[in-house]
Order: structure tokens, then C-alpha cells, then sequence
């Protein structure tokens, strides 16, 4: 039942997304007066362009995260990163723009405890946050990037009173494919809360550009 549940919520942010290595600097944004596709940050009534600067736990630049409305009901979100050890990591968006290495998880020890938990539209819990994203891939060579479609939110919802953050985890996002130890008990709270994606090693406070 997690899988599938996990399955729908992540086939918007998969389906119309892709997923490539590329450079620590994101692309520039469209040039002022360029036309905008209907419902982006050039029609009425939408929300420009948000992002991040992604940052470590000792205050260092990592990456640089931009989102902005791409038409159609859809949020666009531009990662690019460097300094990261290579594999898979969990790639969230959380509840609270405030990113505080010394803030730390009373059960975990792990930093920027201060985000919050995963950005969540409504009640229930890990893969049903709206936050949920597609693991971001990082090379041998400590660099990394993805695009990601989702319409699971938009900019304006991001920029709320308390604000977001982006947040990398240091493992991957099991994406609801559950463990086998978990076959009798079922997910335990680790797992329904993060999906084993392990503590956080960076921190982005999503902000209006």
C-alpha cells in the first residue's frame, strides 16, 4: 500500500522531468520581456521565480537550486551541485525556511534540524509529501544536478509565512520500495517520516528572486 501510494506521488515528478549530471551553475533565467508560456511568471497573477543557495553544514557553498512556474499547472526546480560525496541522495523540500547546521535532531543528532519536516500540503506522512522529489544523482566527481516537473506545489505555496528550504540528504530516498525487514511490522517512523534517506548535509532557504 506505501508503494503504491508512493508510485502516484511521484509519477508527476518524474513523468514530465529529467534527471542529467551537469554543471554547479544553473542556467540563467529567461532575459526580461521574453515571451512566457501560459501560466509562468509572465502571466498575471503568477509568482516569479524563486531559489536557494544551497549551503554545508560548516556554511559553504555546495549549489544553487531555482524554482519558477512552467505553464500548465506545473513548478520547475533547477539543482546543480558540487562538493558532494558521489551516489544518490534524498532531495526534499521542507516546511521551514530557516537553515541552522546548529540546529540538531534530538533523535539523530543530524543538522539543519530547523527545516522542519517535509513540505506537506495535508495529513499523512512520508511518500505523501508534497516535498517528495526524485533522488539527486551526484558523479565521481562531486558534481550533480537534476530538473525536476512537479505539480505537487507551486512557487507561491514555497514562499508562504514560514517559508522552505531545500534540503540533500546524505543517503538515497528508498522511493517506498520498503525493506524486507519491514514485511510483518510495515514501515517504522524513520522510514514513514525521511525513507531511510538518512540525516541532512545540506541546506537551501527557498527565497523570491
Amino acid at each position: 500500500m506505501l508503494h503504491a501510494a508512493h508510485h502516484l506521488a511521484l509519477a508527476v515528478a518524474i513523468g514530465a522531468g529529467t534527471a542529467t549530471v551537469s554543471s554547479p551553475a544553473p542556467p540563467p533565467p529567461a532575459s526580461p520581456g521574453a515571451p512566457s508560456p501560459s501560466g509562468t511568471a509572465g502571466s498575471p497573477g503568477a509568482a516569479g521565480p524563486a531559489g536557494a543557495e544551497v549551503k554545508g553544514v560548516k556554511g559553504q557553498t555546495l549549489g544553487a537550486l531555482v524554482v519558477e512556474e512552467a505553464g500548465s499547472g506545473r513548478t520547475r526546480l533547477t539543482v546543480t551541485v558540487s562538493g558532494l560525496p558521489p551516489g544518490y541522495h534524498g532531495f526534499h523540500v521542507h516546511t521551514k525556511g530557516v537553515c541552522d547546521a546548529t540546529s540538531k535532531d534530538p533523535a539523530t543528532g543530524s543538522p539543519f534540524f530547523s527545516a522542519g519536516p517535509h513540505f506537506s500540503l495535508g495529513p499523512g506522512d512520508h511518500p505523501g509529501h508534497a516535498g517528495d522529489l526524485p533522488d539527486l544523482l551526484v558523479g565521481k566527481d562531486g558534481k550533480g544536478g537534476t530538473v525536476v516537473m512537479t505539480d505537487r506545489f507551486t512557487v507561491a505555496q514555497l514562499l508562504d509565512g514560514d517559508g522552505s528550504a531545500v534540503i540533500v540528504h546524505a543517503l538515497a530516498d528508498n522511493q517506498a520500495n520498503v525493506p524486507e525487514r519491514y514485511a510483518r511490522e510495515g514501515p517504522d517512523a524513520t522510514t514513514r517520516a525521511t525513507g531511510d534517506s538518512g540525516g541532512r548535509v545540506a541546506c537551501g532557504v527557498i527565497t523570491r528572486r
